[in-house]
């Protein structure tokens, strides 16, 4: 069974199409090889391990999120290489920030939460009309503002809360109240 091939006088390719298959297979393989050596990957990979082309390790296939239309059904790049990338690409896009640009900022804070001054915090706090980064701040500071909606006076209303002044409404007339502000 030979190909259709309209260069060639009789119409048909020269080898038959097992052995251009095979043929392909085996310069495929080659120049693989030859591309790994070239970047100094050691071309064997134990059987059910993976290199990954990011950190440049061998993993074991457990360490590869799955993917359906890959040929050896694992992404390319390990579930490590693949998280960097992710927070990366995500204070990038949401926020405009390099992990420079951020770092930077935290060792302005130094080091600890703009707000309650836990160290450790991972949370970048913008203003969610004008995408504006304020700081960075804790889990729980970060998520207390959305809470309360970016309002300052409902934060105040909440310390006063806190520090034991009662909301309470003042009668004006029969049944109209005004409200403390």
């Amino acid at each position: 069974m030979f190909a259709r091939c309209t260069s060639q006088s009789d119409g048909l390719q020269t080898y038959c199409r097992q052995c251009t298959a095979d043929y392909a297979k085996a310069w495929n393989a080659r120049k693989r090889a030859e591309r790994r050596a070239l970047k100094g990957i050691p071309v064997p990979v134990p059987e059910g391990m993976k290199r990954c082309p990011g950190c440049n390790e061998v993993k074991p296939v457990s360490e590869w999120h799955r993917h359906s239309r890959s040929k050896d059904g694992l992404v390319a790049r390990c579930k490590a290489c693949r998280k960097v990338d992710g927070r990366r690409h995500h204070l990038k896009r949401t926020y405009g920030l390099t992990e420079a640009e951020r770092d930077a900022m935290l060792k302005a804070q130094m080091g600890v939460c703009a707000i309650c001054l836990t160290p450790g915090p991972e949370h970048v706090d913008h203003d969610h009309k004008t995408g504006r980064v304020r700081a960075i701040l804790c889990f729980n500071c970060n998520g207390g503002l959305g809470q309360f909606k970016d309002r300052p006076d409902l934060l105040r209303r909440g310390a006063d809360y806190l520090e034991g002044n009662v909301w309470k409404p003042t009668l004006v007339a029969p049944g109209v109240y005004r409200l403390p502000s």
